[in-house]
Formats: C-alpha cells, sequence, structure tokens
C-alpha cells in the first residue's frame, strides 16, 4: 500500500506512553503482601496513604519498583510503533474521505471516528479492555480503539503479514462506526435482546459480515494506493481470522453455533462483494 505521502488523520488518540490502564492491582503485581508489609508500622501506614494519594492523582507508585527493568523494553516498543502508528493515521485519513464521499451520495452526514492507540489495556466507553480483546469499536464513545501488538500478532499468529492486512483490520472496525451511523447496530441490539445465545450470536455474525463487506468497499475507491498484493493480503488476514479457523486452532474441533464473526470463506466473501460493489448496498447481510 502506497501510505507515505497520504494525508494523515487528526482523528488519533495516542494513549501508547500512558502504558496500560490502571485497575486496583498495579497492571498484574499482588500488591497485598506489600500493603499488609505497610500496615504494621506507623511510617508503613504514612506511605501507604501518600501511595493512594499519589494513585488518584495519575502517579502510579508501584512503577518505580519495575522502571530499571521496563525502560529499556518502553524505549524499543515506543520507537518500534511510531512508524505503525503512522500508517495507522494514514489509513485513518483514507477511510475518513471514502466515507464522507458515500454518505454525500446518500444525503448522509459521515461523523469522523476517533482511534485510540494504546498498548497492553485501556478505559473505553464501553468499560476496560486489555489486548487479548483485540481491535474493537465502542459506540459508546464512537471510538476505534487499536492495541499496536496486534499488527505483531496477526503476522506471527495469524500468518497474515503486510501492511494492507493491517489496513484492512482498521476499515473492519471503521466498518462498525458506518454501522452505528446508520443505525444497524441499534437494530442489532434488539435483535438480540428477544433471542436465544445461538441466534444472539448469528446475529452479530451478520454485523461482523457487513463490517468486513465496508471494509471491501473501501478499498474499492483506493485506486493507485493499492500495490499488488494487496486486496490478496486483506483476504488472507479475513480468512486467518475467520472463526472456523480459530476454532480449530484453539480446540482441534468447529462449532458453528458458537461463530460470532463468520467463517473463513464468509468474511472473504463479503470482503470480495464490497470491493466488486463499492456501494452500501452491496453490504446487505440481512441484519
Amino acid at each position: 500500500m502506497k501510505w507515505e505521502d497520504l494525508r494523515r488523520s487528526s482523528n488519533i488518540e495516542d494513549l501508547r506512553s500512558k502504558g496500560p490502564a490502571r485497575g486496583f492491582g498495579g497492571g498484574g503485581r499482588n500488591i497485598f503482601p506489600i500493603v499488609q508489609f505497610l500496615m504494621g508500622t506507623k511510617i508503613g501506614r504514612i506511605i501507604l496513604v501518600i501511595g493512594v494519594i499519589a494513585y488518584f492523582l495519575g502517579f502510579n507508585p508501584l512503577s518505580l519498583l519495575d522502571s530499571r527493568q521496563e525502560a529499556p523494553k518502553t524505549q524499543v516498543t515506543a520507537s518500534a510503533d511510531n512508524k505503525t502508528a503512522e500508517f495507522v493515521s494514514a489509513v485513518l485519513g483514507q477511510t475518513e474521505d471514502v466515507w464522507h464521499k458515500l454518505f454525500a451520495q446518500e444525503g448522509l452526514r459521515y461523523e469522523e471516528p476517533k482511534l485510540v492507540l494504546f498498548r497492553g489495556s485501556v478505559n473505553s466507553g464501553c468499560g476496560y479492555a486489555s489486548s487479548q480483546m483485540g481491535p474493537f469499536y465502542c459506540p459508546n464513545d464512537k471510538k476505534v480503539y487499536l492495541d499496536m501488538s496486534f499488527f505483531d500478532e496477526l503476522k506471527r499468529r495469524h500468518n497474515a503479514p503486510g501492511d494492507f492486512a493491517q489496513a484492512y483490520v482498521i476499515a473492519h472496525e471503521v466498518g462498525h462506526h458506518v454501522q452505528n451511523l446508520l443505525g444497524t447496530l441499534d437494530k442489532s441490539h434488539s435483535a438480540k435482546a428477544s433471542s436465544s445465545k445461538t441466534q444472539a450470536n448469528a446475529v452479530q455474525v451478520k454485523v461482523e459480515l457487513q463490517a468486513d463487506c465496508y471494509s471491501g468497499v473501501w478499498a474499492h475507491y483506493l485506486g493507485a494506493v493499492l500495490e499488488d498484493g494487496d486486496i490478496e493480503e486483506a483476504l488472507g488476514a479475513a480468512s486467518a481470522i475467520g472463526d472456523d479457523t480459530l476454532q480449530k486452532q484453539a480446540q482441534g474441533y468447529v462449532v458453528p453455533d458458537a461463530f460470532t464473526h463468520g467463517s473463513s470463506v464468509d468474511r472473504v466473501k463479503w470482503f470480495k462483494l464490497g470491493y466488486k460493489g463499492g456501494e452500501l448496498r452491496s453490504c446487505q447481510t440481512g441484519i
């Protein structure tokens, strides 16, 4: 993907430097032995009170315990992430351009989402989320959340390398934002609320496949930005993160009723339909 000369979006919220979102426990450290020790003396209780006050003022006192070990890793991570952050900003800018155009054709106004970059964990409008969730869209605050480590996982764990595989993931999450603006997410939530677990999963699959299709619609308009092999990278990523493929990897067998994103074949199919059609109406998954 020829992205270096593309405009950057101004809708990036970079939380990487803040580290993981804090929950009581210092990012996984067992603090109760420390608290127990400090409570045993008058000076310890004073230190504990100061630490609690510092915590709620935005400073995690436990970070002092790990600063010597973590500093080199933080420096390396930040350096490696910078180019990827630029890439994400460029891709988001392209989604903005395409969806402004398509919404205008329908007589609608496109509202640009924010994209939050983080590492480890984050507090979103939909609650606390760790990197294990992968990229996600929160309709409550209309933001896309992206842990920078996911692209490494996409390449190494899922064997889906390439910058356009990454672009597909971003465009998919923006596709959920499009659904939110069009009222599709509200409709799906209502349908799931009155359904069984299996039926609710089937509704969610339709939501995810439509987001795949919308990412294909976006790719339809990239023109000269695309390079040979880009679409194949997107299709490879769509296939690699299909529910059946992931279930086989995790447990050795497939449970279709538990699908929430769609099979590898279906995810590829709907991206292709969007890419070929280039219109909102190309993505009628039956929601």
